[in-house]
């Protein structure tokens, strides 16, 4: 069962929408502001699954709330924006939001982009492993023969994108498409090549002899056998 971390200072949203999430099936721990929220997530970050921010709190803001998380943990964010805020969204996706969704939303749309999101991280599932590397989507850890590794958010969803498609050829235009929707951000041919780059750097024994991330050439890349 997801737990999601509701903040939002309108009691009426906090209620009904909870009650919704709930019935859905999830746990739900709502608050009304950024320094209770924080104080959550300092208490028990590894129990939540997803946080749900409302862009305007009565002590800062869900940008500031947002930039701690993805600072301290790889909690999926998703935002509740005010309909036509481009301003919200596009600062929101700048700061690794994983999705936004403007009020007033239809709850059927909402649990959708819940579920789609948690899917991506690989929420609630049991840990990923190839060799000597190990995933935790719980806990958003990557560790190598026991020792964690230090992956940015992109890297982290970059990895786990070929992790759930282990020993299927990933062209690029995939690539390119899935981390457009992981990411809120442009990520072009060009920054592609940087992040495997960076990851085999991170993953791979001998970058240049990779046994984690191939290139299939003329094809894309292939995770593992």
């Amino acid at each position: 069962m997801s737990h999601i971390l509701l903040v939002d200072d309108d009691k009426s949203i906090v209620t009904n929408l909870s009650d919704f999430l709930r019935q859905e099936g999830f746990l739900v721990t709502a608050c009304s502001g950024q320094s209770q929220a924080i104080t959550l997530l300092d208490e028990k970050s590894a129990g939540f699954d997803l946080a749900l921010l409302d862009v305007s709190l009565p002590d800062g803001n869900g940008f500031a709330l947002c930039q701690a998380i993805k600072s301290a943990c790889s909690l999926p964010v998703i935002f509740l924006t005010a309909s036509g805020d481009e301003y919200s969204v596009v600062a929101g996706l700048d700061l690794g939001a994983d999705d936004y969704i403007s009020k007033p939303f239809r709850p059927r749309e909402l649990i959708s982009r819940i579920h789609s999101v948690l899917r991506r991280y690989g929420k609630g599932g049991a840990p990923l492993e190839y060799r000597a590397l190990k995933v935790d989507p719980s806990r958003g850890t990557v560790a190598k023969g026991g020792k964690e590794l230090t992956l940015s958010a992109l890297e982290y969803r970059l990895l786990l994108l070929f992790l759930n498609n282990k020993g299927v050829i990933l062209s690029r235009n995939r690539l390119l498409d899935e981390l457009w929707d992981m990411a809120g951000e442009f990520v072009n041919d060009n920054t592609l090549t940087v992040y495997i780059k960076r990851l085999r750097e991170k993953l791979e024994d001998d970058p240049t002899n990779p046994e984690y991330i191939k290139t299939i050439r003329g094809l894309g890349y292939k995770f593992g056998e």
